[in-house]
């Protein structure tokens, strides 16, 4: 946001504040995504432009910045619509459904363009058009399961939802979000069968370190 990394906090924007951690000198993109780095050889980052998302300028030399900085990562760049700023193949799009109209669900099938979609939840209600659940055919192989109630907030994740949604839409790698606090959550998702995480707050505040990452298959 800005221009900053902000600590994302149960989807309540109003109450996002500047990243203060451990892992990094300063809150700008390229000195955290340096930080997390030192934890892992992570080749993918998830980047949310929350001014895009807002309706505000997309914060484009925001992205540029990263991708100079970090030739050997690949970012998942949520900015509401697919990035066609970008026609570098290291900027994958992400299309949340709080970022859909009523219209956007059937449009999915023409995108030209290799995505990741992301359902966006607030406890178990879909955030977005509730047609994009019926219609799976125009999914990407990459599904995020994103529980914008449990981002931040070291609630656990949403073990149930996701079991559900693998089992009732197979064919897809589902990607969950929200709420992972420890270990222990890695390992019942990874149970549960989904197919890789979005991390952030429990690596900044230390409960998920390099010893940790290294017994899973990082992404």
């Amino acid at each position: 946001m800005d221009g900053q990394v902000v600590r994302a906090f149960r989807g309540q924007r109003h109450r996002y504040q500047i990243l203060e951690s451990p892992l990094s000198s300063g809150s700008s993109p390229v000195s955290v995504v340096r930080g997390l780095l030192r934890l892992a050889d992570f080749r993918a980052i998830y980047v949310a432009d929350l001014d895009a998302l807002m309706g505000r300028s997309p914060q484009t030399a925001m992205v540029d910045d990263l991708l100079a900085a970090f030739p050997q990562i690949q970012f998942w760049l949520d900015c509401g619509l697919p990035a066609s700023n970008f026609t570098c193949e290291r900027v994958v799009s992400v299309i949340g459904s709080e970022s859909m109209s009523e219209q956007t669900p059937e449009r999915l099938a023409a995108i030209d363009q290799s995505y990741v979609l992301s359902l966006d939840f607030r406890g178990q209600e879909l955030v977005g058009p509730q047609e994009i659940l019926n219609s799976a055919d125009w999914w990407p192989a990459r599904v995020i399961l994103m529980n914008l109630a449990r981002v931040g907030s070291f609630d656990g994740p949403d073990l149930f939802g996701a079991s559900r949604f693998i089992r009732q839409y197979p064919g897809h790698d589902f990607i969950a979000a929200g709420g992972i606090r420890h270990e222990g959550d890695l390992e019942n998702l990874g149970e549960t069968g989904v197919a890789a995480v979005l991390l952030a707050s429990a690596l900044h505040a230390g409960a998920i370190d390099r010893d940790v990452l290294s017994r899973f298959s990082l992404e």
